[in-house]
């Protein structure tokens, strides 16, 4: 059962090596038939696996449940998720986190044809069914793990930078099942696609920290990634994905050299009101 209560403190025994482990092997775990499938290694299509490739992406929100109670169990914390809601953040919060991302985007786009590029179109949506429920459903069982309870036990021992990129590449490597499938094999595409990730994680770490842990506003933020996704344009056009992807990077560096406060001091203090699995 999940209730609200007041934290009474960080245990510094508190470990994410077990939520790794389980959240990359349970995603890895449901999703490596449909790859086997695509491969021919055995009968059967890629269609025919991906149900279980779709459950495979509640493999964070799973480990998150599992490694909280183990915690519990081992006495090192309350095995608390971070709250939904936090007190003190307004409304801009929640727009800004939605609309973050899809504007990186357009502000790329923008600068890239200013100076004469072509082949990237401004909006990448979700086109049908599948898409939409994505966008609606990922967040919800990939947020709780990653910065629900990855994220704030990562800054118990390291910089919140450093934590972001242990964090993102972790993230990155959660992914590439989901890549190869998608048919992103070669090279320079599946490369990219890894950088985008590490690089989102460190624009997610000053969302959360800017938001005192807030789990909703990185949430809205995930939303806001599928909402204008040129990851759509994979693997034919890499030109909007390199435009992305490069956005993001100028951000990340222009964020961790502006806001020293949010990367560079090492969170000492829970925040209020964690979510406990008890």
């Amino acid at each position: 059962m999940l209730a609200t209560e007041p934290s009474s403190g960080t245990a510094p025994a508190r470990k994410t090596l077990p939520f790794f482990v389980l959240a990359l092997g349970i995603t890895w775990l449901f999703q490596a038939p449909a790859l086997l499938a695509r491969h021919g290694w055995i009968p059967g299509s890629t269609e025919d696996y991906l149900l279980p490739a779709a459950l495979g992406g509640f493999g964070p929100l799973l480990a998150a449940l599992i490694a909280a109670r183990l915690e519990k169990n081992a006495g090192a914390g309350r095995g608390s998720l971070q709250p939904l809601l936090p007190s003190g953040v307004g409304a801009g919060w929640y727009a800004l986190s939605l609309l973050l991302f899809p504007a990186l985007y357009v502000g790329g786009a923008a600068l890239f044809r200013a100076f004469g590029g072509s082949g990237a179109s401004w909006l990448y949506p979700p086109e049908n069914a599948q898409q939409v429920a994505a966008m609606l459903v990922i967040p919800l069982v990939e947020e709780p793990g990653w910065r629900g309870f990855a994220l704030p036990r990562l800054q118990e021992r390291y910089s919140p930078l450093r934590a972001s990129l242990v964090l993102g590449v972790a993230w990155a490597l959660w992914h590439v099942v989901m890549f190869l499938l998608q048919g992103m094999g070669s090279l320079v595409p599946f490369t990219m696609a890894m950088v985008n990730v590490v690089l989102g994680s460190v624009i997610f770490s000053w969302l959360y920290g800017r938001t005192r842990g807030s789990l909703l506003v990185a949430i809205f933020a995930h939303v806001g990634v599928h909402l204008n996704n040129p990851f759509h344009a994979l693997p034919s056009n890499l030109t909007p994905f390199i435009i992305y992807t490069t956005a993001l990077g100028v951000t990340a560096v222009v964020l961790v050299l502006a806001d020293r406060a949010v990367f560079c001091e090492r969170r000492t203090e829970p925040a209020r009101g964690v979510i406990a699995v008890g």
